[in-house]
């Protein structure tokens, strides 16, 4: 059989969740199955780490489709592969199908939280290398809609996420409280389509005290950080709710004086983004918060172990693959209390109420002071990361992929 498979996520060079997902399910795939042939579909050549993962595996092809836009490359460019190159099934892990697809086609959606919170989403229109070409993308958005659209960043999400549910032969989703989301959000949805399976981590990295104490400091060092201090990773956005992690840092300062621990956010800007400053420069933190960006996945692991607790203040998740990867690595770990958390964590972390800053700032002191809740976290965190792998979500994504009913 021959599986075709949207790896442009995964051939990005800076990955975060879904291009993770992809980057993984892959990896994994071409470990599992040497029966069925597999053809990546990609934007641009593939990267050396993308090469290098497929190099002992012959049943992988690449396939490049170029296209002159920044955007729109799965509904026009792949469209147009399926048109005159149809693979037995295509398998697009990340958002959205192109509009000609095979009969048998499985679209993963980590999360719809465009439809419960607007508001954290810029509203950005169609993206291209010059104007007359942004202007071009403008006008065939209106032409194909009947003028109901205009291609903002909202508008494409909304109807992508209803023409996935419409016309895929199978959805994958990526925990049950997603599913319910979807269900809630688009009521028209087939709930007998929907699959749920749980994301994994790389459990080969993600692991406690690996590392020496000089390839932690070196790593450390590389990127400005110096203990102790608690971390974030995740974009720097709105929906992560990053600035609360401000608010509440300013709140421990004063009421707990004592404890020194500072702010590690790890993860690249995005909408939102000035209110992080804002905070930090209205609190007078620039000192106490430490921004190295984006991190190169394999030195990570190294960052995870050194801090003193992982806080994750999350409004809105599908998963929280950066949860696993703290339990995994022994780090004591306090995030919001919503539900797709508590699906993925159980009781191996400390909740808060990410509303309220002062609950986000008590979990922190909490962490930092209480000897027995780090030690008591710590190895609830170890048994319930084991849940947990990569391995596990290939075997059940191969299992649908093949099913031909």
């Amino acid at each position: 059989m021959l599986i075709g498979l949207d790896a442009s996520r995964a051939n990005r060079q800076k990955k975060t969740g879904t291009e993770w997902y992809s980057f993984y399910l892959i990896k994994e795939l071409a470990r599992l199955d040497r029966h069925n042939h597999y053809r990546l579909y990609l934007d641009k050549k593939p990267s050396t780490e993308l090469q290098e993962l497929l190099a002992a595996a012959p049943n992988f092809d690449f396939r490049i489709l170029s296209w002159p836009f920044t955007s729109f490359w799965t509904l026009g460019r792949l469209s147009l592969e399926m048109l005159f190159n149809s693979p037995d099934v295509l398998f697009v892990p990340a958002h959205g199908l192109p509009l000609i697809h095979p009969r048998r086609t499985i679209n993963t959606i980590h999360d719809v939280a465009f439809a419960r919170e607007e508001e954290v989403y810029r509203e950005e229109g169609p993206k291209a290398r010059t104007a007359a070409r942004r202007r071009f993308l403008k006008f065939l958005i209106k032409l194909f809609t009947g003028g109901r659209y205009r291609g903002t960043t909202l508008e494409y999400l909304n109807w992508s996420t209803a023409f996935s549910l419409r016309h895929a032969s199978t959805i994958i989703t990526v925990s049950d409280f997603t599913k319910q989301e979807i269900l809630d959000c688009f009521p028209f949805a087939d709930p007998g389509k929907i699959k749920v399976i749980h994301n994994g981590f790389a459990s080969e990295l993600y692991q406690p005290s690996l590392s020496s104490e000089s390839e932690a400091d070196n790593c450390l060092r590389r990127y400005g950080i110096t203990r102790p201090y608690f971390l974030y990773v995740g974009r720097l956005e709105k929906k992560k709710n990053t600035p609360a992690l401000i608010e509440a840092l300013a709140l421990l300062r004063e009421e707990y004086p004592e404890i020194k621990e500072k702010l590690v956010l790890i993860g690249n800007a995005s909408y939102g983004y000035d209110e992080v400053k804002y905070a930090i420069e209205e609190f007078d933190l620039d000192l106490e918060v430490i921004m190295p960006g984006w991190v190169e996945e394999e030195e990570l692991p190294f960052i995870f172990q050194q801090a003193s607790a992982f806080i994750f203040p999350t409004k809105h998740e599908g998963f929280g693959i950066p949860v696993l990867q703290a339990l995994a690595s022994g780090t004591p770990t306090a995030v919001s209390n919503i539900p797709v958390l508590k699906e993925v964590a159980g009781e191996a972390v400390r909740y808060f109420n990410h509303f309220d800053y002062s609950d986000i700032a008590e979990a922190m002191a909490e962490i930092v002071i209480n000897k027995e809740l780090r030690a008591d976290l710590r190895e609830r965190g170890f048994r319930q990361a084991k849940k947990f792998s990569w391995y596990r979500c290939a075997t059940e994504t191969l299992a649908l992929i093949e099913n031909r009913k």
